[in-house]
């Protein structure tokens, strides 16, 4: 394999070229090797050569790498990192770089993605574990193999596109040719077409079948987060970039005992109302044992009361979230004879009581008042 060129002698520039004689190197250069524009063995390769080149050169953190650490600054670099930010519509003002990239990553445009949604309980979500669940797949047919044709026979070249799986159309601008690339509208890309359909899947050589997966679930998975099961979605129909990935969409189960809000969760403890006025204590479940909550006398219903560290762990950080027990306070619909007794002279003391305070009151705001008109 031969050695890569220096990226400022594949250009023809001097270290010292700013970006404007960078770029029209390599305007000069792309056209003169374009594939689309010049059939001379190796024009491909040497359009490459120049468009890596002009990828690093015209970004200047790419290009301080490069001059600074040489290919091994940018040997980290993937395709699509480096062409990605270019505007080859502003280079060239027509779009016949895009068009060459385009091509070549057409075969390999993997599936689309899965979404599946599972219901996790609380004991899952606190502890972490494993969930199984069943998804419909396309896969590839067993009887055709994929190639979506009956048993003995094989799909033909398709006669629009000559097999490629798009159709080349050229324009002209300025006076040069351009071509644009899309899909084949009769082979939908396959490149081939199907005569007699497989018995089994009826051409598309795809069948849809259930499968089983086993996902991980991490403590303190949150609720709606998505987790990711690579290579897991559907089959690429056409192309060869393989399959999507799997996006698993958590929720919280419904529990009968808590509600969740984040890493804190919630109980409802109903309290007879002798013990919200008088105090008193209660246990309480919680996901790993019970606990004992003390209710303060004159706890109100809906009062808070929190539980520090009883609730789910903190996602992907340390500690727990809190329990909090809301309070209902509890009024008997139905009393026997003595307890109605009792209640009845509890409303008459706590009457009584009231009247004092009141004609207190009363007397101090006149006492006061009179103090005044002397004054």
């Amino acid at each position: 394999m031969a050695a890569k060129r220096d990226y400022y002698e594949v250009l023809g520039v001097s270290r010292q070229a700013d970006a404007a004689k960078i770029k029209d190197a390599f305007r000069e250069l792309a056209m003169r090797f374009h594939p689309d524009r010049n059939k001379v063995p190796g024009a491909e390769e040497r359009f490459k050569e120049i468009a890596e080149a002009y990828a690093v050169l015209s970004d200047p953190d790419k290009k301080q790498k490069y001059d600074t650490q040489g290919f091994e600054g940018v040997s980290d670099f993937r395709p699509d990192d480096l062409f990605g930010g270019i505007n080859f519509d502003e280079v060239f003002g027509v779009p016949l770089f895009e068009n060459f990239f385009d091509r070549h990553r057409f075969h390999r445009k993997k599936g689309d993605d899965l979404e599946v949604v599972i219901e996790v309980p609380l004991a899952k979500i606190m502890a972490g574990g494993t969930e199984k669940i069943k998804v419909q797949r396309r896969e590839p047919c067993e009887s055709c193999h994929g190639s979506g044709a009956a048993a003995g026979t094989q799909p033909k070249i398709c006669d629009l596109c000559q097999g490629s799986g798009q159709i080349v159309t050229g324009h002209t601008k300025k006076n040069m040719m351009f071509q644009q690339i899309s899909i084949c509208s009769q082979c939908h890309g396959r490149g081939e077409v199907v005569e007699r359909p497989c018995v089994q899947c009826s051409g598309p050589g795809f069948v849809t079948k259930e499968k089983e997966l086993e996902v991980t679930i991490p403590p303190g998975v949150e609720d709606g987060m998505v987790l990711k099961i690579a290579g897991q979605g559907r089959e690429a129909p056409v192309t060869d970039g393989g399959p999507g990935d799997l996006l698993v969409i958590v929720q919280t189960k419904k529990d009968e005992h808590f509600q969740r809000s984040g890493s804190d969760l919630f109980y409802s403890a109903s309290i007879p109302v002798w013990d919200a006025v008088l105090g008193s204590k209660i246990q309480i479940p919680t996901l790993d044992d019970d606990v004992i909550v003390k209710i303060p006398s004159g706890t109100q219903s809906q009062t808070s009361l929190r539980v520090k560290g009883k609730g789910l762990p903190r996602f992907q950080r340390t500690g727990f979230g809190d329990l909090y027990v809301i309070v209902e306070v509890r009024i008997p619909e139905q009393l026997k004879a003595r307890e109605k007794e009792l209640f009845e002279e509890l409303r008459a003391l706590n009457n009584e009581s009231d009247n004092v305070a009141a004609k207190t009151s009363w007397f101090s705001r006149l006492k006061n008042n009179h103090s005044k008109a002397k004054s």
